[in-house]
């Protein structure tokens, strides 16, 4: 609660080096890159970010991440954690067997760049504090894009990108100075009162904001249509999993779908995995529908909150279904959307 409540109201700081990094280039990687991803790549101007995703052939979300247009044919992509390496072998894979014609590279860069994030409505402050070479207000350093600097006398590329939904940095250097970048990030926060902040909380933050992780919200059996993810999906380009999504089973209107659940007392916290049933007095086994995928008690909010996939989720705001507790008595939840906190997202564009 503690670090979750320092980035909201003034500034904290985090160790991101675990996210996948690939860069990717080569006189054919935007065609390559239109194909994998669902978004136009070949619109992104250099210098911009894009929250990206890509599908397996089923039409089911695989992974996602941030994609930043270094130059005409350089690109820098991020993903997932636990799928760094299936992703650079899924690229490979179809670079190497599908379409070998593209002339295109392949590097992972996740070992030797760090990643710090330094994210709340101060942390502009902090940076402006460690001395950097190029202006970091919000005109010239817009929210999704992503610029070289020199930050403390250290050669950095910086991301204006947040999955806190604030205001937010990620300071990307090479591993062998990243320590020492992080102790001069927390000596500059010391007047700011910077709270080195860890995986828990960053949780918290992004589902808060309704941001899904990939394994905990999207199971592989989810599409990106849905988690409420529509505006990814480019109509004007073909791309892996595209013709899936047209499948009858993919277009069901029951399908499990993404949204945001409130506890009728204001108090309990669901454990993740609790099933969903619609209604009670049913005799065992009932039919479920749904699940908990993310459930936290937030501090930001002052009560729990939860994400899950409910048949039919989208449609049913305002709705009261029932968690199956261990204890045995149905407990009633009511549906909402799943964006809690700042759903206009006017925090992270400061």
């Amino acid at each position: 609660a503690r670090e979750c409540l320092a980035v909201r109201n003034s500034v904290g700081a985090m160790d991101a080096s675990t996210l996948g990094k690939i860069d990717a280039s080569g006189p054919d990687v935007v065609e390559f890159l239109e194909r994998i991803y669902t978004h136009n790549v070949g619109r992104m101007k250099v210098g911009r970010c894009a929250y990206g995703i890509m599908l397996g052939e089923d039409g089911m979300l695989m992974d996602d991440g941030v994609m930043a247009r270094l130059g005409e044919h350089r690109f820098y992509l991020t993903t997932t954690t636990g799928g760094a390496a299936n992703v650079l072998g899924w690229l490979e894979k179809w670079l190497q067997t599908e379409w070998p014609e593209l002339k295109v590279y392949l590097t992972s860069l996740t070992e030797h760049y760090s990643t710090i994030a330094v994210a709340g409505p101060s942390s502009r402050r902090v940076l402006e504090s460690l001395g950097c070479d190029i202006p970091l207000d919000k005109e010239r350093f817009p929210f999704m894009t992503v610029r070289p600097a020199i930050l403390a006398d250290m050669r950095v590329t910086l991301f204006r990108v947040s999955f806190s939904g604030e205001l937010a940095f990620e300071i990307n250097i090479d591993s062998n100075f990243a320590l020492a970048m992080w102790e001069r990030v927390m000596e500059a926060g010391k007047a700011f009162d910077i709270a080195p902040y860890g995986t828990e909380t960053m949780h918290v933050l992004r589902a808060e904001k309704g941001f899904i992780i990939v394994g905990q919200d999207a199971d592989g059996s989810v599409t990106p249509v849905d988690l409420g993810m529509n505006w990814l999906l480019s109509k004007e380009k073909d791309f892996l999993g595209k013709r899936s999504l047209q499948r009858p089973d993919c277009l069901r209107e029951d399908r499990k779908q993404l949204v945001g659940l409130l506890s009728s007392d204001g108090r309990t916290v669901l454990a993740e995995g609790t099933q969903l049933v619609g209604e009670t007095g049913r005799s065992t086994p009932a039919p479920m529908c749904g699940h908990v995928t993310s459930s936290y008690r937030s501090a930001c909010l002052g009560h729990p909150f939860a994400l899950a996939l409910v048949a039919g989720g989208r449609n049913r705001k305002g709705e009261t279904i029932y968690a199956a507790l261990p204890e045995g008595n149905p407990f009633p939840v009511q549906i909402v959307a799943p964006a809690f906190y700042d759903p206009e997202g006017r925090r992270q564009h400061v």
